[in-house]
């Protein structure tokens, strides 16, 4: 794929930020956020850029993602300094 192309691709679009909660998205997904706890630094960007507010923190330091409202847009895994967070 030429670099032009991959810039012309349009991707999935979460039109309504935080709209996770209105439904599960279950286990629908595409691809799914795989986070390596023991590596983790909670930086907290992921949190931070999240558009469903599915990645929980307690006590400053973030928890498992909710997968139940996890849509798999991979912004996560994007945002992530060390990249730890693989899409899979």
């Amino acid at each position: 794929m030429t670099k032009k192309t991959k810039q012309n691709l349009i991707g999935g679009v979460i039109d309504k930020p935080g709209s996770s909660k209105e439904c599960k998205t279950g286990e629908w997904k595409t691809f799914c956020p795989i986070w390596n706890k023991e590596k983790c630094i909670h930086c907290l960007q992921c949190v931070q850029f999240c558009p469903e507010n599915c990645i929980p923190v307690k006590n400053n330091k973030r928890l498992k993602t909710n997968l139940d409202y996890c849509k798999g847009c991979g912004i996560c895994a994007q945002v992530c300094p060390i990249k730890i967070i693989k899409m899979k």
